[in-house]
């Protein structure tokens, strides 16, 4: 017995020095610093494609800089710039059969200049009919490799013109297209179709750095969160037209700052840590796509993505939730790693919300890492939900600081022996 109350002691001591030193980097002064840099008016709402978010990602850098993060793989910035295209349709003209085709009745989902399609059988045909669920049979096919055409009922013609918007968003360059065609001809004999496209190429950048591991290089742990928002909208009643961010995701970024400058201070990490703030989360989720396509998912060990941090969660202060929570065993290892301390994690409490597969940890979940979000974010109907999510009052006067404080140190401190390399948390299942 006295053996026990020996070890217990001595466990609760470390847990208290380690708490005492980890206090030093991670607390609410320097929590509200940066998310009061990164929620400021002057970034603009961070939306994509301005210089509002270029210049977040030029104040993440420095701070990455700060902590001597290195750069990625060969590369001589803490800049991973990549490029999406946008398409503006000049001209539709052809035929379906006999029915005329033109920019009324086709949406031509394509990074190509110029598209002359004579052949059916060049395209895999997908036919939405009046009684199907347009969204369960349409977002499908953006998950398809080759070509495809989707013949659309008349039934369906309000949800078409959305996809006619759609169509002029920025993409990854493709050698594939989409071509929504809107008909009651479910069964064409041929397609005859030209279009002419307008592109423009739009760049983009997460920000990434690294500690490398000492025995366990090439084993990856990942940090994330995104740092794009949605920019400068119509004023509200307020006379606010700033979308600061604050929570959404400023909070989750901010965190993955406090994170970088504490492991680099430590300097005690076997396998090798990225962090990385991604652009383009609000509009696709491109930042978190491109980064999984240059990672080779069997080296990432664990993914912390860290979204909405700033509000307490439904069980109040010192607690979070972590997204698919079930799907690995990486929950349970966080947890165990807190034993001792008042931080409890909970597994997701809106599943019916699929929020596991909504935010940047998903592209690596859908390849087998056990890759999980981590928020405080209520996610139920009004009045419990985030009342300034995606609204101009989400602003840092709305956060909790001290609380924000309290889930990165628990990050730090639960995410130990995975960092270590003592854990590894089991995989979770493919579904690409």
């Amino acid at each position: 017995m006295k053996k026990i109350i020996v070890t217990v002691a001595a466990g609760l001591f470390s847990l208290l020095s380690f708490a005492q030193k980890i206090d030093k980097i991670i607390n609410a002064a320097e929590v509200g610093r940066i998310e009061g840099i990164l929620s400021a008016d002057d970034m603009q709402g961070r939306k994509t494609f301005t210089p509002g978010i270029d210049k977040a990602a030029e104040f993440i850098a420095a701070e990455f800089a700060k902590s001597k993060l290195q750069f990625w793989g060969d590369g001589k910035t803490y800049f991973q710039e990549f490029a999406m295209v946008k398409a503006k349709t000049k001209s539709i003209t052809g035929n379906l059969d006999s029915e005329t085709l033109n920019e009324n009745n086709v949406v031509a989902v394509s990074t190509a200049a110029e598209l002359n399609i004579t052949a059916l059988k060049d395209y895999e045909v997908v036919v939405v009919k009046k009684d199907d669920n347009f969204n369960k049979v349409v977002f499908p096919v953006f998950d398809k490799e080759g070509n495809v055409l989707i013949l659309v009922d008349t039934a369906h013609a309000r949800r078409f013109k959305a996809m006619q918007r759609f169509a002029g968003n920025a993409k990854f360059k493709s050698n594939t297209s989409q071509i929504f065609i809107l008909t009651t001809n479910t069964a064409p004999a041929a397609l005859n179709l030209h279009v002419q496209n307008e592109l423009t190429e739009q760049p983009l950048k997460n920000v990434l750095g690294i500690i490398p591991g000492k025995s366990k290089k090439d084993e990856y742990v990942v940090f994330s969160g995104h740092y794009d928002h949605l920019g400068i909208g119509k004023p509200n009643a307020n006379g606010d037209s700033i979308y600061n961010g604050a929570n959404d995701d400023a909070a989750g970024t901010t965190a993955v700052m406090m994170l970088a400058k504490y492991f680099a201070a430590q300097s005690n990490n076997e396998r090798t840590l990225v962090f990385v703030a991604f652009t383009a989360e609000e509009i696709g989720g491109f930042g978190s796509q491109y980064f999984s396509k240059q990672m080779n998912p069997d080296k990432v060990v664990a993914m912390f993505n860290i979204e909405m941090i700033g509000t307490t969660s439904k069980w109040g202060t010192n607690s979070a939730y972590i997204t698919g929570y079930e799907k690995s065993d990486m929950g349970k290892i966080l947890q165990a790693n807190l034993e001792g301390s008042k931080f409890k994690f909970e597994p997701d409490p809106y599943p019916k919300q699929n929020l596991f597969y909504r935010s940047d940890n998903a592209t690596l979940a859908e390849l087998g890492v056990p890759a999980h979000t981590i928020s405080t974010s209520k996610m139920e109907e009004a009045p419990n939900d985030e009342p300034n999510y995606h609204k101009q009052s989400d602003e840092i006067g709305t956060l909790d600081m001290v609380n924000m404080a309290e889930i990165i140190k628990a990050i730090a401190l639960s995410s130990k022996t995975i960092v270590s390399g003592k854990d590894t948390p089991t995989r979770v299942e493919k579904i690409k």
